[in-house]
């Protein structure tokens, strides 16, 4: 698995191709969110004193809250035009983003409603509050749909989630499907503009059952496919580094899955408690038509588990993600900068990027290099250079500063820098390449920690 002989490259894309999905696709949600608005617009009658202005600001907030839900559903999916083409990364910023406008959207639509109705019915909010969940049609499941997407939105707030741990925060997400099925019927039943409106609801249904459709095709029906088809299971696992492992999986036919080094899959492992939930890992070396490696470092119960995996574990994936590949190079010369088990990918790239390629490895101390005797290998046989930051004799942290990386590697700013590490070092890496000339366009960095 870790011959350097057997090296695959993929086609150069220019950086226009690169950036037109992502803007496609930004379009295309905008312009929903302006029709959504237009719905509004059709219906709205005349607005009379503040009952009437309240009622329409939270119809607005609603009929976006509903868009906003569906695109959710939408980016959870793993559509392979996003989670390729465009980035997982930026996908996962999208979807916290949107997550949060949705939020807000409908605490306005709540608190808007109910002020308005309360204004034209003279009561009492609370009144008004409870008159509507028990009177109203649908509203009792609309709730409950309700407090299900603020309990998901509390679970992923970032220190909630580092508390919490991933597999809580993975199922609890899970029930933002629960939320969005209890919460439609209210949608058309109560919606203005969807009353006596056929065309509307025809399209707001649509609107939902394609979000439905991608997340039963991409999250279920493709990854069934694609783990009846291989049949992957653990071959050997390999200590590298204390806490550190590499698990080699076999399966058939692997080179039909199109992976390229840079990317990942969601991996589970069928034993040992490690099949609840499925976890992102790189490929930690160029795939092969019978083996994929991944390398593992012990940061949570699943990674830490990953050691202790037997021969012949059955092993579930859904993938390949990620757009961290050679694509991305717009050169011939590429630097490589890699923290802690952020080697991962970058030794895969190390390995087949084409041109010339240099590697620049953090790390505490000598013996928490992972995969440093292949990348030692790859060196040679490449005639790259191989630099490594580590720790001094007292824990001293050396930094990486612009004037650092441009006097280890000249022309810095002409080179494609693929970037990954834990995320407070990524960013100061990400200011030093910037300090250093090196363009935005030209740093390739993908980040989970949202």
């Amino acid at each position: 698995m870790t011959s350097v002989d057997e090296r695959r490259t993929a086609p150069p894309v220019s950086p226009a191709a690169r950036r037109s999905p992502a803007v496609l696709v930004l379009a295309v949600l905008w312009a929903g969110a302006a029709a959504v608005i237009g719905l509004w617009w059709a219906d709205a009658g005349p607005v009379v004193a503040a009952a009437g202005w309240l009622t329409g600001a939270g119809r607005i907030a609603g009929l976006l809250c509903g868009y906003a839900c569906a695109v959710l559903v939408g980016l959870m999916a793993r559509v392979p035009l996003l989670e390729v083409r465009i980035g997982s990364d930026r996908v996962a910023r999208w979807h916290a983003m949107a997550g949060r406008y949705t939020l807000c959207l409908l605490v306005a639509h709540v608190v808007l409603i109910l002020a308005g109705y309360a204004a034209q019915d003279r009561a009492p909010l609370w009144h008004e509050a409870v008159t509507v969940v028990l009177d109203y049609p649908e509203m009792l499941k609309a709730t409950a749909g309700t407090v299900i997407l603020f309990a998901v939105g509390v679970t992923s707030v970032r220190a909630v989630r580092r508390r919490t741990g991933h597999e809580f925060w993975y199922y609890v997400h899970l029930l933002t499907y629960a939320a969005l099925f209890l919460a439609f019927g209210h949608q058309v039943a109560l919606g203005d503009e969807f009353n006596g409106a056929p065309a509307a609801t025809a399209a707001w249904y649509a609107l939902y059952l394609t979000a439905a459709a991608l997340v039963v095709w991409c999250r279920i029906l493709v990854p069934v496919r694609l783990n009846l088809r291989h049949r992957m299971r653990v071959e050997s696992v390999h200590r590298e580094a204390p806490g550190v492992h590499s698990v080699v999986v076999r399966g058939r036919r692997l080179d039909e899955l199109g992976a390229r080094p840079g990317q990942f899959f969601r991996w589970r492992f069928l034993g040992d408690g490690m099949g609840r939930t499925s976890t992102p890992y790189s490929l930690s070396a160029a795939p092969r038509p019978d083996r994929l490696r991944i390398t593992v470092k012990a940061l949570g119960d699943h990674s830490a588990a990953a050691g202790l995996l037997r021969p012949g574990t059955r092993v579930w994936a859904e993938g390949p993600y990620g757009s961290l590949t050679a694509d991305r190079a717009a050169g011939s010369r590429s630097l490589l900068i890699a923290a802690g088990v952020g080697i991962t990918p970058l030794r895969a790239l190390f390995e087949t990027l084409p041109g010339e390629v240099a590697l620049l490895y953090r790390a505490h101390s000598a013996q928490d290099l992972a995969l440093g005797g292949e990348l030692e290998a790859i060196a040679r046989w490449r005639g790259a250079q191989v630099r490594y930051v580590l720790n001094g004799p007292r824990g001293e942290r050396p930094r990486i500063t612009a004037e650092s990386l441009r006097a280890a590697f000249p022309g810095l700013a002409g080179h494609d820098v693929y970037l990954c590490g834990p995320h407070g070092f990524a960013q100061d890496v990400y200011a030093a390449l910037r300090e250093a000339g090196v363009p935005d366009r030209r740093i390739h960095h993908e980040s989970f920690e949202l």
